[in-house]
């Protein structure tokens, strides 16, 4: 299982603790140090099932900065917001969490977090 976190998030910190407190194994990659590829992003984002614009922090300086709040949420432009997470990966929604079998959510409520978790303990 792989968790990426902000550590100065609450909502990253909140489920550590939650899978702390299951008891699973699991690799911290702390996302802002270690951005991940464009590659990488669209790998989770076949995982989450979602769009690179469902996982877009649209209230950050740098979306402002982008603009991409207006840009199109469409096929076109697919590859356009994937290469904009990963230039700015303060864009990208937290934490995000992959267990052993490929099950991946972001773990911003308490559900998703245990779905990742008997998603893990099933792998």
């Amino acid at each position: 299982m792989e968790i990426w976190l902000n550590p100065a998030c609450s909502k990253c910190r909140t489920a550590v603790a939650d899978l702390d407190a299951a008891g699973v194994e699991y690799t911290v990659r702390r996302y802002l140090d270690e951005p991940p590829t464009a590659a990488e992003i669209t790998e989770v984002l076949e995982r989450l099932t979602l769009e690179p614009w469902d996982i877009a922090r649209l209230g950050e300086a740098v979306a402002a900065d982008l603009g991409i709040k207006d840009w199109p949420k469409d096929a076109a432009n697919r590859t356009r917001w994937i290469e904009a997470l990963a230039a700015n990966p303060k864009l990208i929604q937290r934490p995000i969490i992959t267990a052993a079998d490929g099950t991946s959510v972001v773990g911003r409520s308490p559900e998703a977090v245990q779905a990742a978790i008997d998603a893990e303990r099933k792998a």
